[in-house]
């Protein structure tokens, strides 16, 4: 039987990296973070892209990437944030995957964010007001998730056992 990939999507901050890892540790998948494999492929970082480049050419990684990681399977892919802003990037990851969505309140990303220096669309200007104004653009953006975890009022531990839960009641896992 082929192995779904695992579609983490969600807001920055979420927990999509650190969830994923441990979901494809446990289960034996490979974890493909977009944005880690993103700077593999280009040799810069995700803020040197947006910096020299601009948003436009990192979304267009983004969606060679969807493209490519749509071929495999057994994956656990962590998304970017932006990533399932482009519907033909959903339709991709949606051809072998199941999407999970990962949500937090406003102030969990606030503070999971803090002093991070990765996020090149928060760092410019006021985190609060960024992160308000990134989530009102993005409403609704990640309710294409078939099923969705609070990562903010979850454990690590919980949030896995509730994803792992779902996944084997949908069929997805044996």
């Amino acid at each position: 039987m082929m192995r779904k990939n695992i579609v983490l999507i969600g807001f920055m901050a979420t927990g999509k990296s650190s969830l994923g890892r441990r979901l494809a540790g446990r289960l034996h998948y490979r974890f493909v973070d977009t944005d880690q494999a993103i700077e593999e492929i280009t040799g810069k970082t995700v803020e040197q892209i947006f910096r020299q480049d601009g948003e436009t050419r990192f979304r267009s990684e983004e969606n060679l990437l969807a493209r490519k990681l749509s071929k495999q399977s057994g994956l656990v892919i962590a998304t970017g944030g932006g990533m399932v802003l482009n519907p033909e990037n959903v339709a991709l990851l949606r051809q072998n995957g199941v999407l999970i969505g990962l949500r937090a309140d406003p102030e969990v990303i606030i503070q999971r964010a803090k002093g991070k220096r990765r996020r090149p669309l928060l760092n410019r200007g006021d985190l609060r007001s960024n992160v308000m104004k990134l989530l009102r653009e993005r409403e609704g953006a990640y309710d294409l998730a078939e099923f969705t975890v609070d990562t903010g009022k979850l454990s690590l531990d919980q949030a896995y056992n509730e994803i792992v839960q779902y996944l084997k009641q949908s069929g997805y896992l044996s």
